[in-house]
């Protein structure tokens, strides 16, 4: 039985990361990634220590596009600070924080809803 989502051809995709890294639509990216449904950025992010709005602003720049953030925080789930929450929230963007591995499995689950989504996933 085939489990995988049934995701548009033009959308972003996860099949996996791990080491370092992920691997999406065909593509390794080594390094921490901001995904949306039709485009994966490097992020030079590298622990949860260093996400800041600043860090995020391409998320801002998008938030048209964006209604969920989701943000993969590593190996653990991390608290979100009002500073970071905030900002966001005024553009009408929830965020979400979650490991790594569960960002990824829910962004792909998203996606394939057609749900105006975006992950910031720390590499691990």
């Amino acid at each position: 039985m085939d489990v995988t989502p049934m995701v548009p051809e033009d959308r972003q995709v996860i099949q996996g990361y791990g080491d370092g890294g992920f691997r999406i639509n065909g593509t390794v990216y080594e390094g921490s990634v901001l995904i949306f449904p039709g485009l994966t950025l490097d992020w030079s992010v590298t622990s949860f220590d260093e996400v800041t709005p600043e860090t995020l602003q391409a998320i801002q720049d998008r938030a048209d596009q964006v209604e969920v953030l989701l943000l993969g925080c590593g190996t653990s789930m991390q608290l979100v600070t009002r500073g970071l929450r905030d900002p966001l929230r005024a553009q009408g963007i929830v965020i979400e924080p979650m490991d790594t591995g569960a960002a990824c499995r829910t962004y792909n689950v998203l996606v394939a809803e057609e749900r105006r989504v975006a992950a910031a996933l720390i590499a691990v």
